[in-house]
């Protein structure tokens, strides 16, 4: 083992002799490699060295030739298929739009009332909407979405509570959310409720809040309150903030009714009374009749304080007003008992709500169109139970009921349009209507009633054409009078449709199918429900032919096929 050691030792150290001794011999002293020592690919002695292999040094055909000064560098951004132009800036762009081919471009004139540009913009498919114009009231640090969506849900309901159509609706919950800079934004409004959805971009998880009406209430002056509310905020004039927008809505939440208890209850005497005297009663067919309708209304308000449902309270409004006609007939007096019927139900109709579903339903809202239709048909048919019980009763005493007497209708020209303007305004005060506009409601159903008069008794043309002449008038004039006024034009139209209810034919119909002559009462029914839909009809042809007077965005854009299976 030693031994081995040592003789390995002694090998390394003559190599490394033999290695110092070569290093100081000179270059021409040194012998040649032999053949094995060198590489078959080296080159031989006295041949240039060549450069690197090509694949050390990898060229490009798209590489800069020489010369060529070095571009600067590019900031990479992260790349994404959403992400806007580095030039983009949602404040800067116009308020304008490239729509597709051969369409012209849409301008929102910020003259026309928010209610016709967000309208328009409802109406239009989500692609070809202008680009969101500057945002009044967000800070730099942008808005807070949940409370702008709750804002804006809060203030909707109260508009849906009210008796706004569910276009309305949605223009009112669009132009709110766009005000404080939520652009992206979809309301929906059914009958009873409300959902809008934020999506802050394309790659972002939208934000959606709901809201349910539990209730709703007949007042105007509370509904103009919330246009007024919602046209400062959408005004560049006024800068209104979130807190100072839900101030304001508390106020018009807390706000008490214009009139009290005990008018309300003498203006719906006063309307069956008029009412009464429209369809050819006397002054003393005016006081019963406006005894039985108190009387009923009383009633009612007796059913709503113990919790009955309204469709039970219009069964008890319904039943005062025909128990006075039967009282007329029993005791003999050379009187119009239809009439006091007849004025009776001109207080109950409801064609508020019928006027709002034939809305929804023209405008493309059908669920809630059919919701409302639906109510309407509720409270028809409690008002004909109601009608009709009391009509059994008194045929079973022998009252004189002559249902000939809708054949013979009296003209009294002017005492009939005082009295259709008595319907008006007392119908204006039950709507909580502000004073300034109670007087041009009665002037418009003066107005309404001569219209129809004209064409329906002077000229002995159809009721429904008469009906649906003098309800497109209403509305026409009503929504002219809104616009002036960039306010809603429930208040200038709803009174005024007053005078054109189909009070009559409801009680005649009744009446038949008390005497078991059910196909004249189904008749009847038909001819009040075809009242009915002229009234709702010409009122929205009305409001729409008001755009050709009005200076409305997009004027020159075809309207959209909402309608059409292709």
């Amino acid at each position: 083992m030693i031994a081995h050691i040592l003789g390995t030792r002694i090998r390394t150290e003559g190599a490394v002799g033999r290695q110092g001794v070569a290093e100081q011999q000179g270059p021409e002293e040194r012998k040649p490699l032999s053949d094995e020592a060198r590489s078959a690919f080296a080159a031989p002695d006295g041949v240039d060295h060549p450069g690197p292999p090509e694949e050390d040094s990898p060229t490009s055909e798209f590489a800069l030739p020489a010369g060529v000064p070095e571009p600067e560098p590019v900031v990479e951004q992260p790349a994404s298929a959403f992400a806007p132009p580095s030039t983009y800036s949602a404040r800067e762009a116009p308020s304008a739009t490239i729509t597709t081919a051969g369409l012209p471009l849409v301008r929102l004139s910020k003259d026309a009332p928010w209610q016709d540009r967000m309208r328009t913009m409802l109406r239009m498919p989500v692609g070809e909407r202008p680009v969101p114009e500057t945002a009044l009231k967000s800070d730099e640090s942008g808005p807070a979405v949940p409370r702008v969506l709750d804002l804006t849900l809060r203030i909707g309901e109260l508009l849906l509570a009210g008796g706004e159509g569910a276009e309305d609706v949605e223009a009112a919950m669009f132009a709110i959310c766009r005000s404080y800079g939520l652009d992206r934004c979809e309301p929906t409004v059914t009958f009873t409720l409300l959902s809008i959805t934020h999506q802050p971009s394309l790659v972002d998880d939208p934000v959606t809040a709901n809201r349910t009406v539990r209730r709703r209430g007949t007042d105007y002056t509370r509904l103009a309150a919330v246009h007024r509310l919602v046209t400062d905020m959408t005004s560049p004039e006024h800068d209104v903030t979130l807190e100072e927008a839900y101030r304001r809505l508390a106020e018009i939440r807390r706000n008490r009714h214009p009139y009290p208890g005990w008018l309300l209850t003498l203006a719906a005497g006063g309307l069956a009374g008029a009412a009464s005297v429209l369809v050819g009663g006397g002054v003393t067919v005016f006081l019963v009749a406006a005894a039985g309708a108190i009387l009923g209304d009383r009633l009612a308000w007796l059913c709503a304080a113990r919790g009955l449902p309204e469709f039970y309270q219009f069964v008890v409004a319904a039943m005062p007003p025909a128990a006075m006609g039967v009282a007329l007939s029993l005791l003999g007096w050379d009187l119009r008992p239809s009439a006091v019927i007849t004025g009776g139900l001109f207080a109950l109709i409801p064609g508020r709500a019928l006027v709002a579903a034939v809305q929804d339903g023209l405008t493309g809202f059908y669920i809630t169109a059919s919701a409302r239709l639906l109510e309407v048909t509720y409270f028809f048919v409690a008002i004909v139970i109601g009608v009709l019980t009391v009509l059994y009763g008194g045929l079973q005493v022998d009252a004189k009921l002559n249902p000939e007497a809708a054949l013979s209708p009296i003209e009294r020209p002017v005492v009939q349009t005082l009295a259709s303007m008595v319907l008006c305004l007392t119908f204006a005060v039950l709507l909580q209507q502000e004073r300034s506009t109670v007087w041009i409601a009665t002037v418009n159903g003066g107005i309404a009633w001569v219209i129809y008069a004209s064409i329906a008794v002077t000229a002995k043309g159809s009721p429904i054409m008469a009906t649906a002449v003098a309800a497109g008038l209403v509305g026409l004039f009503g929504q002219l009078l809104a616009r002036y006024r960039n306010t809603s034009a429930l208040p200038y139209v709803t009174a005024a449709i007053g005078p054109l209810l189909p009070g009559s034919a409801t009680y005649f119909g009744v009446l038949a199918i008390a005497q078991n002559h059910r196909d004249q009462g189904l008749a009847n029914i038909a001819k009040a429900a075809a009242l009915a839909m002229a009234i709702a009809i010409g009122v929205n042809l009305g409001s729409e032919m008001s755009r050709m007077f009005l200076k409305a965005p997009g004027a020159g854009r075809k309207a959209a096929k909402r309608t059409r299976g292709f």
